[in-house]
Order: structure tokens, then C-alpha cells, then sequence
């Protein structure tokens, strides 16, 4: 690691901590702060320095979700031994990003929770040849704690200052302190990597680990949710079709507002008042006012918008309401399966004693060795063949990775072969 910090600890190798004195707290990076990148020249000098670095690239961007509608990067941090730290603010850049593409597209990134980041550095046409996710890496590697922070304390004996990751990083200038902070995200990741590369290689996991990266790295963006609206905080206390067709109304109203002024859309209409308003059902605009929020100064201008929404859906055709419950074509809550099918209550109890018993004994989280869901669909219908071979295509057909299906299909079969036999 390039520059000199103040009491660098020394490691236990046997526990990654330092053993003789407190994790050392990094206020910023080690070679001061980096200036912000924000016109062409100045990308062009970052990318030929580290286009000279060598080894993979740590990458971190920062959004604004709480602020912003869309989830793009508002920075791009990077790192690189040999060449340094790099703050780029791709916002002024853009459509003249082709240079740092040239450099990253070719590269192994470092990212820590790399999907979170993929989806907005794609936005910007840059995309890893390879990955290595350190948040991913330490669940692997038996870490009950992944965040950041805590393998950086655990592993390098370093504490990362903490408090603006929940800042509006749409805000320009960005204050210093904050430049800091987004360049500490990167100026561990490489050291990190090492670590936890150093001990999926001694737990025989190093091949796990790089078909997990592989599957982050090629994943397909998420399919659009049928009906996005009935993930309104609270909408459960509607209980009505009518009344769900209000809410309905409300949340499409407030999406296509906050598109238009790229604004978070709770901070155009929180859920409380889109379900306040519902459960009030007021009818005057006077009425729709004298509800928390909807009183406020800026929402006044808006309350004959909202008025006319719940309006529309007292006037909607019954055959056009919606269903008290969303349509879908998975199990149902596992809550209700004794109820609606014991059988396959008595094989997901079975399935999921087996695999709890595999990542205990592998020292890794039970989702990672097979994905929840996927394991809920397989015991809600099973396939009519419960053979190694039949549970392994039907994992696979689903996305599991070899490791994990080498792991797990001999359980799934005898699990399922089991309740089987019981019932």
C-alpha cells in the first residue's frame, strides 16, 4: 500500500486483528484528498496514470438514492497501486467517459456489495472483465459481519471514518469531508482482497468465490415488478379493492412526478400520506388538507392533483379495481403451508435442516449455499423424479451455481425422498 499511515498495526494472523493496540481510525486517505475530476483533461492525465498502475482496480461509486429517482453514480471512486486514488465526477463527463472505459473495461475490479454499483458504472459503459466482491468474499469466508467497516477492523486493523454513505451526493460542490470518506471506500479494497482471497484459498473456497463473482458480474438487470405500487409501506391496512385502487392511483401519480423533477418519491409523497390519505378518503380538497403532510406549504399546490387520483378510483369500473392480493406463480408465504399443503411443509423442515447443516459445517451463510426462494420452489412442487441427478438439473436450471449444486443435491434428494416416503 502506497504512503505512510500513522501506527499501522500489526495483524494476527490467526484472527486478522491487531492483538496489541485499537484499530487505528482513518479521517482520510493516506496521500490527502483527491481533487474531483471533472473535465476532459483532467480525466485524460487520471487514466494514463492508471493505465502505468498495475494489479486490479478498486471501484466505488456513490449515489443518491434518498434524493434522487434515478439510481445513477454521482462519483466514481478508484484506486490503483502505482497510480494512486481518483475521484471522477461523471456527471460533466458525460458521453466523454470513453477513456476511462478503455482503462477499467480490461481490468479486474475490486468492489465491496458490487451489485449495487454494477447497475450505474454500466451506465456509464464501463464494464469489469473480471470481479472480486469483498462483501461477497467475507460471507464465503464465514464472516457473520460484512459490512466495509468491520472487515477493514477485522482484517486490516484499520477504522474507516463513518457518516455521510447516506448523503445527497447530487450536491455540488462535495464538501471535503465527504471526498474523504468516498475515497477511504477505496483506498483498503486491494489489501482487503488479499486477505480475503489468502483465506478462501486455506478454506478450499477460492473456486466458489470466483463462480459467485462470475454469476454478479453477468447478472441480467432485474425484470420490472408487475405491480410496484403494492410495495407501498402500510398498504397491508388496505383492505378494500376500491381502497387499493386508490393507492394505486396515488403511488403512479407520484412515480411519474418524481421522474419529471428526478426527485425520490418519498420525498414528493411519503407512503404514510399516500395511505393516510386513502384510509381518510377525503373528499374536498379542504378535507385532503387537514391530513399530516398534505397541510404542509409545498404539498398545498399539489393537493388538487392528489384529490383528482382518488377521485379517479371511486370512479373505476369494478372489473378494472385490482386484487386484494398480487398474482403470482411462486409458493405462498411459508406461514400458510401447513395449512395449505403439509406435505410440503414436511419437505422445505427436512431441506432446510440439510442445508443448514452443510454451511454450518462449511462455515458460510445458509443463503448463499442455495438461495431461499429457490429452495421454497423446489419443495413446493418438486420435480416428479427426486433423484441426485433431477434435483441437480432443476438447480441448475434455476441459476445455482456447480459449487452449490455440488454441495447440496444429494441432501435436497435424500431430504426429499424422506417426507417421501413418510407421507
Amino acid at each position: 500500500m502506497e504512503g505512510d499511515r500513522p501506527g499501522e498495526p500489526q495483524a494476527d494472523p490467526t484472527t486478522g486483528t491487531d492483538d496489541t493496540s485499537a484499530p487505528v481510525l482513518l479521517r482520510e486517505p493516506s496521500e490527502g484528498t483527491p481533487p474531483v475530476i471533472a473535465d476532459a483533461t483532467a480525466l485524460a492525465e487520471a487514466c494514463a496514470k492508471i493505465a502505468g498502475g498495475s494489479g486490479a482496480i478498486a471501484v466505488d461509486t456513490e449515489r443518491a438514492s434518498g434524493y434522487r429517482y434515478w439510481p445513477k453514480a454521482y462519483l466514481v471512486q478508484l484506486r490503483r497501486e502505482g497510480a494512486g486514488s481518483f475521484l471522477i465526477d461523471p456527471i460533466p463527463l458525460e458521453g466523454q467517459l470513453e477513456p476511462l472505459a478503455e482503462v477499467l473495461n480490461d481490468t479486474e475490479w475490486v468492489l465491496h456489495a458490487a451489485s449495487q454499483d454494477l447497475p450505474c458504472l454500466a451506465e456509464l459503459d464501463l464494464h469489469p472483465k473480471s470481479l472480486f466482491d469483498t462483501e461477497l468474499a467475507g460471507r464465503l469466508a464465514g464472516y457473520e459481519r460484512v459490512a466495509l467497516g468491520t472487515l477493514v477492523e477485522l482484517l486490516l486493523g484499520y477504522q474507516l471514518e463513518k457518516g455521510h454513505s447516506a448523503a445527497d451526493w447530487s450536491k455540488r460542490p462535495l464538501p471535503v469531508d465527504w471526498l474523504n470518506y468516498a475515497a477511504l471506500d477505496v483506498e483498503l479494497l486491494i489489501e482487503l482482497r488479499e486477505k480475503l482471497e489468502a483465506e478462501l484459498t486455506a478454506q478450499g473456497k477460492i473456486e466458489w468465490a470466483k463462480q459467485e463473482f462470475e454469476a454478479v458480474r453477468t447478472a441480467p438487470p432485474p425484470a420490472p415488478r408487475a405491480e410496484p405500487w403494492r410495495r407501498t409501506s402500510g398498504v397491508h391496512k388496505i383492505r378494500s379493492a376500491r381502497g387499493l385502487a386508490a393507492v394505486r392511483e396515488l403511488w403512479q401519480a407520484r412515480d411519474e412526478l418524481a421522474r419529471k423533477r428526478d426527485r425520490a418519491p418519498s420525498r414528493i409523497l411519503p407512503d404514510t400520506a399516500i395511505i393516510n390519505a386513502v384510509t381518510a378518503d377525503p373528499k374536498t380538497v379542504e378535507q385532503l388538507q387537514a391530513l399530516p403532510v398534505f397541510s404542509g406549504r409545498v404539498q398545498r399546490k399539489y393537493t388538487s392533483s392528489w384529490l383528482r387520483h382518488l377521485q379517479a378510483a371511486r370512479a373505476l369500473p369494478t372489473a378494472e379495481l385490482p386484487t386484494p392480493a398480487q398474482q403470482t406463480d411462486g409458493p405462498p408465504p411459508v406461514n400458510r403451508w401447513s395449512d395449505k399443503d403439509p406435505d410440503a411443509a414436511a419437505r422445505l423442515a427436512a431441506a432446510r435442516a440439510a442445508l443448514s447443516a452443510i454451511a454450518e459445517d462449511r462455515r458460510l451463510p445458509v443463503e448463499n449455499l442455495l438461495l431461499p426462494e429457490l429452495v421454497r420452489r423446489t419443495c413446493w412442487r418438486p420435480p416428479a423424479d427426486l433423484s441426485e441427478d433431477s434435483i441437480a438439473d432443476v438447480l441448475r436450471e434455476a441459476g445455482a451455481r456447480p459449487w452449490q449444486i455440488e454441495l447440496t443435491a444429494t441432501a435436497l434428494s435424500k431430504a426429499l425422498h424422506s417426507t417421501a416416503a413418510a407421507a
